[in-house]
């Protein structure tokens, strides 16, 4: 059930503990860590503790939860000290835009000049 912990899921074994990450940022509904693949030098992921697919679902079924992960990426930027040189927040949605974790998740990419670096 959408929201509900999926056993099979890694970023809710992250979430439960169950599984190390690198956590960066935490509140009571979201959970930054560091990616394990970074694609630039600072790299973050911002995960809701429910369990969404993907960001239309997280979205449909929990705004608040939607809002803030949104809210998180923007304080993880300013953490991280990439907010005035400039950041992306990227969803992908589905395999075939590069989701391979089925957990909403926002990806937080800084740290240097993201013009070439397609999404």
């Amino acid at each position: 059930m959408a929201g509900e912990p999926q056993a099979d899921c890694l970023f809710c074994k992250i979430v439960a503990g169950e599984i190390p990450a690198t956590i960066v940022r935490e509140t009571d509904t979201t959970l930054a860590f560091r990616d394990i693949n970074p694609q630039a030098p600072t790299h973050v992921l911002v995960i809701p503790r429910v369990h969404y697919p993907d960001a239309a679902s997280l979205a449909a079924g929990d705004p608040g939860a939607a809002a803030d992960v949104l809210r998180e990426a923007g304080k993880v930027a300013s953490q991280e000290q990439v907010n005035e040189s400039g950041y992306r927040i990227i969803f992908n949605s589905g395999p075939g835009a590069g989701q391979t974790v089925f957990h909403a998740h926002a990806h937080v990419l800084g740290g240097q000049d993201l013009r070439r670096l397609v999404a």
